[in-house]
């Protein structure tokens, strides 16, 4: 068995994420440890499942942190995040369906993974998050869609990419059955499937054209 990888999950919103990897743990097929939430609101409705978990939370707003410069806010943004997760002793941390842009310290360069709703690097970038990416590739007449686990880097969906889970676009699809889908069948198994991939030290990430590219060795039988 794999050893338990120390991770922190980052919030923004209704935890469905973090409530999957949970779900994922206690069921044994995800050898990873959650110690700690960092939530960009108290408000947020994910900070349910911290609490009914016992899993420390940290509430870091970036309300608190505006100035007059918008680099240096985000940078003292950034360091308070990844401060708390520091105090945690985590080993990675994973955004699920955190919406801030963080700046990323070099101890925890390709050791941040995020998970967007689609293949990216389509409907991807500044903007292009939740509703508005299903939005988007149900304009384009997409007949595929899914979900993108990637690294974080200091651009909005542009980290290198780890591994994706396709699904089909009906035509009848709405905004809503797309979103359902694409967070059912492709989200909710990628990103337990590429945590269990770095818990056993199977990511590897290379350079490529000098291109940051991610190999995911095969696990053996």
């Amino acid at each position: 068995m794999a050893e338990k990888l120390p991770i922190a999950v980052l919030i923004s919103g209704t935890g469905r994420t973090l409530k999957n990897l949970l779900d994922r743990i206690e069921a044994g097929s995800l050898d990873v440890e959650v110690r700690l939430v960092v939530s960009s609101s108290e408000r947020a409705l994910g900070l349910q499942y911290a609490e009914q978990n016992n899993i420390p939370i940290a509430i870091v707003k970036s309300s608190e942190f505006i100035g007059k410069d918008d680099d240096d806010s985000k940078a003292k943004f950034s360091a308070a995040v990844f401060d708390a997760c520091r105090k945690a002793d985590v080993q990675y941390v994973a955004m699920a369906g955190y919406l801030k842009l963080l700046a990323i310290p070099d101890d925890f360069v390709e050791k941040v993974l995020n998970i967007h709703p689609s293949l990216l690097p389509k409907f991807g970038g500044k903007g292009l998050y939740g509703r508005r990416v299903h939005h988007a590739v149900l304009t384009a007449k997409e007949t595929i869609s899914g979900a993108t686990v990637h690294f974080v880097n200091d651009e909005f969906d542009a980290g290198p990419i780890i591994l994706q889970k396709t699904v089909e676009v009906l035509p009848n699809d709405t905004i809503e059955s797309l979103s359902d889908r694409v967070l059912e069948r492709a989200e909710f198994e990628a990103y337990p499937e590429a945590l269990q991939a770095i818990a056993e030290n199977r990511v590897e990430v290379v350079t490529i054209d000098g291109q940051r590219r991610v190999k995911v060795i095969e696990k053996k039988d």
